[in-house]
């Protein structure tokens, strides 16, 4: 867990929905918003992260393991949006490659289960099975992903909240799930920012500002974007965007 811990050590004030009020981690409600106190938010945060891997299943041996020689062939009819190599050419369409068989997984998964209503897939994931998803997830977690650029005038401001959040506001830092370089860890299901395109990290983001996306573990991303501005949804899609490892 020592790889999870940057960034959240300091006091923030994220948004967690009622789901989590019986688990024991809440310490108190401040609030009919149930936003939590600031004290001892660091050791808060440790357990939380520590409850959603474990709420994961990472010991989970009953999951399908996925082939990505077998995904290859099955990912054919993704190709059309997202690239035969998950590198999407279309900035709206995420890329896929590097992302993480578990986060991938869940995403299918969820879309298909209308947990993620994304109208682009409607209909797409409906014949596949669990094996299929499972392939398909491990052929796209195999490639590797583009890079992309950050707007020069964005850069000071995405790098702050990226690498240090913003703690006044309650925001925290991104690298405390998602590595100092965007990487993600892909064992717990964080997904790799790096590369993305920025206009679907920025349309994810107001997503899980406006409640509209909800498939997050314990709201963790709602938590987040909460009370991120437009200005700041921007500067952190644009150096996403630009990093690279």
């Amino acid at each position: 867990m020592s790889s999870l811990k940057p960034s959240f050590m300091y006091n923030t004030r994220p948004f967690i929905p009622g789901g989590v009020k019986g688990s024991g981690l809440l310490p108190k409600y401040a609030s009919e918003r149930n936003y939590l106190p600031t004290k001892n938010m660091g050791s808060y945060m440790i357990r939380l992260i520590a409850t959603v891997v474990l709420s994961l299943g990472l010991v989970n041996v009953a999951a399908a393991a996925g082939d990505p020689a077998a995904g290859q062939a099955k990912s054919a009819v993704c190709a059309g949006c997202h690239g035969a190599d998950g590198n999407s050419a279309v900035p709206t369409f995420p890329k896929l490659a590097g992302l993480g068989e578990r986060y991938l997984t869940k995403q299918i998964k969820d879309i298909k289960a209308g947990t993620r209503p994304v109208v682009e897939m409607t209909g797409l994931t409906d014949n596949l099975s669990d094996q299929d998803i499972a392939d398909i997830a491990a052929y796209f977690s195999k490639q590797v992903a583009t890079t992309g650029s950050s707007d020069p005038a964005l850069v000071e401001l995405g790098t702050q909240l990226f690498k240090a959040g913003n703690a006044a506001k309650g925001i925290p830092a991104c690298t405390g799930c998602h590595g100092p370089s965007g990487l993600g860890v892909a064992e717990a299901g964080f997904p790799r920012l790096a590369g993305q395109h920025a206009d679907y990290i920025a349309k994810q983001l107001a997503g899980f500002r406006a409640g509209d996306r909800k498939n997050d573990d314990n709201a963790m991303m709602r938590g987040v974007a909460a009370n991120l501005s437009d200005a700041e949804v921007k500067a952190l899609a644009s150096y996403i965007n630009g990093l690279y490892q």
